[in-house]
């Protein structure tokens, strides 16, 4: 059985794919239709060919700007700051951001080697000077190269006469204090919002 046993192989390098999923996965194919199989084959086979970043945000798109960039209906003063492209999806999904997106690529981390030479902040710099934007929302990821990441793009931009904010974090709605870990729950004290407003 070598096909099956490549095709896990492969299934298993897969993002949060471990060898028992991609074992699952493997097995769902050999059960699916052929045309759902063909469908699947083409798809992956294509996808680079067809996506690609865009050259305004680095978002990946099917065209050149992407959706989010050439719609007229945003609001051309916000900028949302985002590692991943994936991540531009996630906060659009929302239904609460209607502004602009810039990917950086990944977040500053020096101890696997990713400096600031290695992420897009030139490009970023460039589209701030260049635009009108009144308020740059910084939205790394919770961790700590998310927050260093935070801090190098706070320091850039100090100088600029623009509003820097960075997306709140701490307890997910629905969730209980007692299950709540340390870092979690220093993070939702000190993103506290005033009732008094």
């Amino acid at each position: 059985m070598k096909t099956l046993e490549l095709l896990i192989k492969h299934l298993s390098r897969l993002p949060g794919i471990g060898q028992k999923s991609a074992s699952r996965l493997a097995y769902y194919l050999i059960g699916s239709d052929n045309e759902y199989n063909r469908q699947l084959a083409h798809a992956i086979e294509t996808i680079q060919e067809v996506i690609s970043p865009c050259s305004i945000c680095n978002s990946f798109s099917e065209s050149d700007p992407c959706e989010v960039c050439s719609d007229s209906l945003r609001d051309t003063s916000l900028m949302c700051v985002v590692e991943q492209p994936q991540d531009v999806l996630t906060i659009g999904n929302s239904g609460a951001y209607n502004g602009l997106f810039h990917v950086l690529g990944g977040a500053l981390s020096p101890l696997n080697g990713i400096g600031p030479q290695d992420l897009d902040f030139k490009k970023l710099i460039s589209r701030i000077e260049e635009g009108n934007f009144k308020e740059i929302i910084i939205a790394t990821n919770p961790t700590e190269e998310g927050d260093t990441t935070a801090m190098y793009l706070r320091h850039l931009l100090k100088e600029k006469q623009l509003k820097i904010t960075r997306i709140a974090s701490g307890l997910p709605i629905g969730g209980d204090l007692e299950y709540a870990d340390k870092i979690t729950l220093s993070r939702a004290l000190r993103s506290r919002v005033s009732y008094n407003d």
